[in-house]
């Protein structure tokens, strides 16, 4: 590819990536915002301790969590917008439609699904705050570790392709990574910092109102900038 084929799919990427932040957005306010009051709720109710509020919770559910989600899109869809580029025909024959859905399925398992396994999302009053260094150290280190590993998993499987053919080459690299995904868990320290009359109820909700929010993402970004990239990079035919 060309500079200007990378920069019109890096433009249409971060164009994706916005449109999806905008329906994510949408999914964080009704399904994520409930539990996040639910959760200050409690918060409140067990602490004896109440300082005063830098930004009202307003601000946070409204603008604060808008400007976070999509500045999120924007950024992770332009990072997706180069992978595209570099993966694009060196994973398979693949057009650009279902490399662009791979790639997105990829970074929803990689980037989000691995390190969530592990470190689930936490609603607050979950969490002690002499800790959030090395609980955020052991999310981005196991962020880092998805990432590489998922790189592996596709090398090892273009290198095993020609000897035991795509499909046993694909189960046998997407085996490895399942179990190098595992030996990290088991590596990592496990942390636990949920009070024990906290709602499992509420703690279950937050966590799937936080899976929603990354799998609306990801498969929106997916759908969208596939089609982008099909249309830019596919010549139409002239009648």
């Amino acid at each position: 590819m060309n500079s200007a084929t990378v920069r019109g799919l890096l433009v249409r990427g971060m164009l994706a990536g916005l449109a999806a932040g905008l329906l994510a957005l949408a999914v964080a306010y009704f399904l994520g915002e409930p539990r996040v009051d639910a959760a200050i709720a409690f918060e409140d109710a067990h602490s004896h301790e109440h300082g005063a509020e830098v930004v009202s919770r307003t601000v946070q559910s409204t603008a604060g969590l808008g400007t976070g989600v999509l500045v999120y899109g924007v950024a992770f869809g332009g990072i997706a917008a180069l992978a595209f580029c570099c993966a694009l025909g060196r994973i398979g024959r693949f057009g650009p439609r279902s490399t662009a859905l791979l790639l997105s399925s990829a970074a929803l398992i990689a980037v989000y699904l691995v390190p969530f396994l592990k470190y689930p999302a936490n609603p607050p009053s979950i969490g002690d705050p002499d800790t959030i260094g090395r609980r955020t150290l052991l999310y981005f280190l196991m962020m880092a570790l998805g990432v590489l590993l998922a790189v592996a998993a596709v090398l090892l499987g273009r290198r095993l392709a020609p000897r035991l053919g795509n499909w046993h080459a694909t189960v046998l690299a997407g085996l490895v990574f399942v179990l190098a995904v595992g030996a990290a868990y088991a590596f990592l320290p496990a942390v636990n910092e949920v009070p024990r009359d906290f709602s499992a109820t509420l703690l279950w909700q937050f966590r799937l109102a936080a899976l929603a929010i990354q799998l609306t993402l990801w498969t929106v970004f997916g759908l969208l900038f596939g089609h982008l990239a099909q249309r830019s990079l596919t010549p139409t035919a002239t009648p």
